[in-house]
């Protein structure tokens, strides 16, 4: 397969694979924020268990690595240590100032999608894609 080729099917994968996490997410977050109405808590709790989804199926699908597990699971450990606090906070400010929460997660759900993207296929798989 050509390289061009491969790479649209990567990137068609791994944005399947984060709207599915991102339904959890969305699905998480709107759940619990019916019992907890600070932005925080549903955030994060809703945010992990779409990380967990998201990595499970982009390293065995989307970049079918046979990297070592918990090795690359603890470099998207260092991205999240990075964008949660960041995200969180800013989230923080935005619904402090009246912006919606969905609207908050909306953006931050994208701005993660994008990044790590580019984190996962540059630094987490770089040279070990294609390995099972």
């Amino acid at each position: 397969m050509n390289e061009n080729k491969k790479q649209l099917k990567q990137m068609i994968k791994f944005t399947l694979f984060s709207v599915s996490a991102g339904i959890i997410q969305v699905g998480t977050f709107a759940l619990l924020e019916i019992f907890i109405k600070t932005y925080w808590i549903p955030y994060l709790t809703s945010l992990v268990l779409s990380i967990l989804w998201n990595f499970t199926l982009n390293r065995r699908y989307t970049f079918k690595s046979a990297a070592n597990v918990p090795i690359a699971m603890a470099k998207i450990f260092g991205f999240y240590l990075v964008f949660t606090p960041l995200s969180t906070w800013l989230g923080n400010l935005a619904e402090g100032a009246g912006v919606n929460d969905f609207l908050i997660l909306g953006v931050t759900m994208l701005a993660n999608f994008v990044l790590e993207f580019l984190f996962s296929k540059f630094f987490v798989y770089r040279g070990k894609e294609d390995t099972l």
